[in-house]
């Protein structure tokens, strides 16, 4: 399928199959979401994938009786990292000098630079701010689904300090941001068959 055709094909499932995604596609799904746009490339979040049963049946009670949380193959968890700065930056540095190999002079520019850009912030702006960059993951996971073949349900509908709380998150220095649920749709998905409903293109786009 091309993007379109993908895009075109994807809508929020409301009635999953029991099938599970094949561990390979999956892992290709998330390695995908993980190459998603992400601002100074810090990739303030984490992907959670509970795999858990009786952990899914908790998390149900924080999720507005959404069954699919425990229906669903596939459980993934979107979480924001609101933990400190320096921990942030430091592992990105780590990981940018064993890729590229830069030296500690432009690391430590670098590491001033991020950590000022974070200074400046409020506490509630930057902590906005990492959820943010965990949406603009969620639309790589959705569009990467499509392309894939893989159905999906993004859900904000839900109770994040439920979900902070069942996933012991705090502690981690995450907070919830989205959850989405990944499979393949149900035959009888009721919703399955519908036209896809959006803005016209020349009322979507405006040129200035």
């Amino acid at each position: 399928m091309n993007i379109i055709s993908a895009l075109q094909w994807r809508y929020s499932v409301k009635r999953f199959a029991p099938e599970p995604v094949a561990p390979a596609l999956l892992h290709q799904l998330l390695e995908a979401t993980g190459l998603s746009a992400s601002a100074f490339g810090l990739q303030p979040y984490r992907l959670l994938l509970v795999e858990s049963p009786a952990l899914r049946r908790r998390l149900l009670a924080h999720s507005m009786g959404q069954h699919k949380v425990v229906e669903a193959p596939h459980l993934l968890v979107l979480a924001a990292d609101v933990g400190p700065d320096e921990r942030l930056v430091s592992r990105y540095l780590a990981r940018l000098a064993e890729v590229r190999g830069a030296d500690a002079a432009a690391l430590s520019a670098m590491s001033d630079h991020y950590l000022s850009f974070l200074a400046a912030q409020s506490p509630g702006a930057r902590r906005e701010w990492a959820h943010q960059q965990a949406y603009i993951a969620l639309g790589t996971l959705l569009a990467g689904a499509a392309l894939l073949g893989i159905d999906s349900c993004p859900m904000t509908g839900i109770n994040p300090a439920g979900y902070d709380r069942e996933l012991g998150l705090a502690e981690q220095g995450l907070a919830t941001t989205a959850i989405c649920t990944l499979g393949y749709r149900h035959p009888e998905d009721a919703q399955a068959g519908l036209a896809k409903v959006r803005l016209a293109y020349d009322e979507l786009v405006r040129r200035y």
